[in-house]
C-alpha cells in the first residue's frame, strides 16, 4: 500500500553528527507515523493517504479573515498577505469569495498611497510585495468595483521610479533589488535536491528542514521550468521563463531576466516526485483537529500562510500545464495583433489533471488549478487583464 521509501529512515546517512542532522532525524521521526497511516482517528484510502478535510479547512480560513487576536499586531504590515493567503486558499478549495468584494475594496483603498502602490496597512509606505498581494486579492474577488480600486496611473509612475538601469526593480524606494539572471540548469539541480525522503516534501535550502510552504516556493517552480523546457522557443535565450520563475520565487516585480535552456532536452517526465509531495501534504500538513487549516509539519500550528502555499503546491502536483506559444510566434510579431480583451498570456496556457504515474489521492480531493505565473485561477487572471485591456489608457 505504501512504498518503503515513505515509511523508513533514509538508507544513506552522513556519519557526521551535527545539530542539523539531529533536527533532521527528529523531523523524520515525527513524520513517519503520519506517512505510515498510523493515526487511528483518520480514515486512509487504499494508498495510505487521508482525504482532504475540505470543510474544516474552509471554516478555518473564513475565521482567519475575521478579527484576529492581539498577538497578530506584530504582523500588521502583512495585512495584504493575510487577505491573499485566505482568499487564494478558499478559492483553491472551491469556495466563492465574491462576498468579500466590498470589504476587500474598502480595506485596499485604506492601504493605497497617492504616490502609487499599496503599503502593508494604512499610512505605511508602498512596497512591491504588499502591492502584489493586494492586486492578487482584488483579482480573486473580481468585478469592476474591485478592479477600479487600483490607481493605475499612480501605480505606473511608482513602478517606473523603482525600475533600475539593469532592468530589475527595487522592492520599495531605496530598497533592495532582486536578481536579473536565471541559470535554468543550475536551478533545476538545486530545486530537485530540495525534495527529501522519506518525508516527500521540500526544504527551502541546504540543511533546512522540510516545510509545507515550500510545496509552493519550490514545487510551484516546476510547472514554469517544464513549460520553459518544452516551449518551442526554449532553444534560445528567452526571458519569459525567467520572469515566471521570479514570480513563483517571490519576486512580484517579475524583474527582467535571462534564461539559459539550450543545453537541456524537453521535460518528458515530471522533474520531481509528485506522489511524494502529495503524500507529505495530505498526510503531514493537515491539521486534523477541530482547528483545521494546513501547517508546516506535524507538531506545528496551522495558519493562513501555510494553508495557502501548501494548497498551491498540492494544486501544482495534481495538475500539469503546457505553454503553447505557437500562435504567438506564427506571424512573427509575438502576438502583437491580438485585439483588446484577448489575453495574449493566459490563453497560451493549457491545464489538465496530471494522470502520470500512480494517483494516490481520491478525485474528490483535487483542488482547483492555479495559473503557474500568477498563482491564482486562470479565470481570475483572464478577467482582470481583459477588463483593463478593453479600456482606453488609464
Amino acid at each position: 500500500m505504501i512504498p518503503d521509501l515513505f515509511t523508513q529512515a533514509p538508507p544513506v546517512r552522513d556519519t557526521l553528527v551535527t545539530k542539523t542532522s539531529k533536527d533532521q532525524d527528529e523531523t523524520v521521526g515525527v513524520c513517519l507515523p503520519f506517512l505510515g497511516g498510523e493515526d487511528e482517528a483518520v480514515e486512509y484510502n487504499e494508498h495510505g493517504v487521508p482525504g482532504l478535510d475540505r470543510a474544516r479547512h474552509i471554516k478555518f480560513l473564513h475565521q482567519s479573515l475575521g478579527r484576529l487576536p492581539g498577538r497578530f499586531v506584530a504582523a500588521d504590515a502583512s495585512r495584504p498577505w493575510f487577505l491573499y493567503w485566505c482568499l487564494s486558499a478558499l478559492t483553491m478549495l472551491g469556495e466563492d469569495v465574491t462576498s468579500y468584494r466590498e470589504s476587500l475594496a474598502e480595506t485596499a483603498r485604506s492601504m493605497q498611497n497617492d504616490t502609487g502602490g499599496f503599503g502593508g496597512g494604512g499610512r505605511q509606505l508602498s512596497h512591491m510585495a504588499t502591492t502584489y498581494a493586494v492586486v492578487l486579492a482584488l483579482a480573486l474577488v473580481g468585478g469592476e468595483d474591485a478592479y477600479e480600486v487600483v490607481d493605475r496611473k499612480a501605480m505606473w509612475r511608482w513602478l517606473c521610479s523603482l525600475k533600475q538601469p539593469d532592468g530589475g526593480f527595487q522592492v520599495c524606494l531605496g530598497g533592495e533589488e532582486d536578481i536579473s539572471y536565471l541559470d535554468v540548469p543550475r536551478l533545476i539541480a538545486w530545486l530537485s535536491s530540495r525534495q527529501y525522503a522519506p518525508e516527500g516534501g521540500f526544504s527551502g535550502r541546504t540543511n533546512k528542514l522540510v516545510d509545507g510552504c515550500y510545496s509552493h516556493w519550490v514545487g510551484g517552480c516546476f510547472p514554469l521550468i517544464e513549460a520553459c523546457l518544452n516551449s518551442s522557443s526554449s532553444s534560445s535565450n528567452d526571458s519569459s521563463g525567467g520572469r515566471g520563475a521570479a514570480a513563483a520565487a517571490g519576486d512580484p516585480a517579475g524583474a527582467t531576466s535571462t534564461t539559459t535552456t539550450s543545453t537541456l532536452p524537453p521535460a518528458e517526465e515530471s522533474l520531481y516526485s509528485r506522489e511524494g509531495l502529495i503524500r507529505y501534504i495530505l498526510c503531514c500538513c493537515q491539521d486534523q483537529t477541530k482547528r483545521g487549516g494546513l501547517r508546516d509539519k506535524p507538531g506545528k500550528m496551522s495558519d493562513a500562510y501555510h494553508s495557502c502555499y501548501v494548497l498551491s503546491g498540492l494544486s501544482s502536483a495534481q495538475h500539469q500545464w503546457e505553454l503553447d506559444d505557437a500562435d504567438a510566434d506564427a506571424d512573427g510579431n509575438g502576438g502583437e495583433d491580438k485585439q483588446p480583451g484577448e489575453d495574449s498570456d493566459s490563453s497560451a496556457w493549457a491545464v489538465l489533471p496530471c494522470l502520470d504515474g500512480l494517483q494516490v489521492f481520491d478525485n474528490k480531493d483535487r483542488v482547483r488549478p492555479i495559473h503557474p505565473v500568477y498563482a491564482i485561477p486562470q479565470q481570475c487572471v483572464k478577467a482582470m487583464k481583459g477588463y483593463f485591456e478593453a479600456k482606453q489608457g488609464f
